[in-house]
Parts: C-alpha cells; structure tokens; sequence
C-alpha cells in the first residue's frame, strides 16, 4: 500500500473529507480528525486510536503498526507502516480510526445537549 491507497480508502467512508493540518493532509468526518498523511515520507500513515486499539494492532501485527514516538503515541496515535499492509489490514485500520471518530462526535454531541441550559 501506499499514500495514494491510505488516501483512497481514508475517503471511502460515509462523511469523510480531505483537509490539512500543518501542512500535512488529514482526514476528518464532521470536521475531527481520523487519520493523517503527516509521515507520509517516512512510509507511514497515521491512525487516531484508543490506548487499547494502538495495543491491539501492534500486538497483533507489529511489523505493520507502532506507536508515534512520545506523548502523541501515548496518547493513541498510531504509525501503519504502508508498504507491510494490505489492502485489507489498511482499510480495517482506517475503519476503526473512522468509527472512533463517529462515536467521540456522537457522545460529545448528547454532553452538549444534556448541558446546554433550557430555554424557556
């Protein structure tokens, strides 16, 4: 796989759009952030994920997935190395990086409701 792969898929999921962050290209559905293409020189893409998805994936197939160096990989940020993934793993990956992001926007949005002050 490949930049252009990453992308491909990045954009096939329901909401999903191409931006920039620092320069660099990201992927967001409803304006958050999923994915990024930030280390895309390296031979990398980037993945939003819990603590426990990072764990997971790298358990599973540490030649394809590691953590970003320091707090952001503490924090869940995770490498796929592009040229080790398949179609199939790397679409998996994005997937669950897409559907965290529909689900923090989700609950972020009934918090807000819930303590929005009544009109009335």
């Amino acid at each position: 796989m490949n930049a252009d792969d990453f992308r491909r898929i990045a954009l096939s999921f329901e909401g999903a759009e191409e931006s920039s962050h620092m320069g660099s290209p990201d992927f967001r559905v409803h304006r958050k952030i999923f994915a990024t293409l930030a280390s895309q020189d390296q031979g990398y893409g980037n993945l939003k994920l819990t603590q426990e998805q990072q764990a997971d994936f790298v358990r599973e197939l540490p030649d394809v997935f590691l953590p970003i160096p320091g707090g952001w990989g503490r924090m869940g940020m995770t490498h796929i190395k592009l040229a080790a993934a398949s179609e199939d793993v790397l679409a998996g990956a994005l997937r669950t990086a897409w559907q965290l992001r529909i689900n923090k926007n989700a609950e972020a949005k009934t918090k807000k409701k819930r303590t929005s002050p009544r009109r009335g």
